[in-house]
């Protein structure tokens, strides 16, 4: 099959598939959009919303509907490393032998995961970011595709570890999820306080998934967008000559490297997901709230200000 024509079978699919997540979830179709374009870029995703949102349910039909498994992870205090790597064990015949541990999956729900410290957090980096573990000096592959979503409640900062810049950078989109609307909240109420359950199809396959995701790749992008691109998080960074005032007066710190790199991997995913086989400075605009969001620190005087890291993102473009 040529790429334009796996392009032209991808919009299709897709349409698909939000048919088969809307037999479950009411609304949240910027969110679902989000993370679909996370697994299409083969990004990860770091979800913040306050608790009953349907987060779980969500990442659990979407990953239904792809044909994917998936794992949920409960972040936890006393969360140990081995408890989500996995461990060596001694075996009847007094051999070691590996017992995986919830890792490996292709989606990956790490739920809550700035209630456990540091040490734990970290254990997931390497899997984000080479889709392998390493136990007991052991490397083992993680099966494809493989996408992490991980939660965080924005309210309860009791005994929490806040997530440091560097794994912070290893999602590709923060994506912030809001209380539904008046009719939505009725649609939701009235779908879920029945006997009625919906089946959910699985419509793609590992292999398909990953074809897809080898053809975005493939996506030429004009010099003109990724110059743009490459502007724009320059434009977060106080000591850059490019950067306007208001960014100067808000912000700390702005986006490293691999924010370029994710706005022009999500401009090619959204381009392709619309049936476009190049993606415009639109594409990046259209990404770019998401992709920032996370990799810009704001001052004192944004907090005291009231200043949203949304407003700060208008103001650059």
């Amino acid at each position: 099959m040529s790429d334009v024509a796996t392009i032209q079978q991808l919009v299709e699919k897709q349409k698909a598939l939000k048919q088969e997540i809307a037999k479950v979830i009411v609304g949240q179709d910027e969110v679902i959009n989000q993370i679909v374009l996370s697994i299409f870029a083969g990004g990860h995703a770091l979800l913040i919303g306050v608790p009953g949102l349907a987060k779980t349910l969500m990442v659990n039909t979407i990953s239904k509907a792809l044909g994917l498994d998936f794992k949920r992870i409960q972040f936890t205090p006393d969360l140990m490393p081995s408890d989500i790597l996995g461990s060596e064990i001694l075996d009847e015949n007094r051999q070691f032998k590996f017992i995986k541990g919830p890792v490996f999956s292709n989606i990956i729900l790490a739920d809550e995961i700035n209630r456990t410290p540091p040490k734990t957090q970290a254990a997931l980096l390497e899997a984000m970011q080479e889709r392998a573990v390493t136990v007991a000096g052991h490397n083992y592959k993680l099966d494809l595709p493989y996408f992490v979503l991980a939660t965080q409640n924005p309210i309860e900062q009791e005994g929490t570890y806040p997530l440091p810049e560097a794994q912070l950078d290893r999602f590709m989109f923060a994506i912030k999820l809001e209380y539904p609307s008046f009719e939505e909240e009725v649609n939701v109420v009235k779908a879920t306080t029945t006997d009625f359950k919906p089946e959910v199809n699985s419509l793609f396959t590992a292999t398909e998934i990953i074809d897809f995701q080898n053809v975005i790749r493939k996506i030429p992008v004009p010099d003109n967008v990724i110059e743009y691109a490459v502007i724009l998080v320059s434009k977060t960074r106080p000591d850059n000559p490019l950067t306007n005032d208001f960014v100067k007066t808000y912000i700390d710190w702005g986006a490293g490297p691999r924010a370029s790199q994710n706005l022009i991997l999500a401009a090619k995913t959204q381009a392709a997901l619309k049936g476009k086989f190049s993606p415009d400075i639109e594409d990046v605009q259209a990404v770019a709230t998401g992709i920032l969001r996370h990799r810009i620190v704001k001052n004192y005087k944004a907090d005291a200000e009231g200043i949203s890291d949304e407003e700060i993102i208008k103001k650059l473009f």
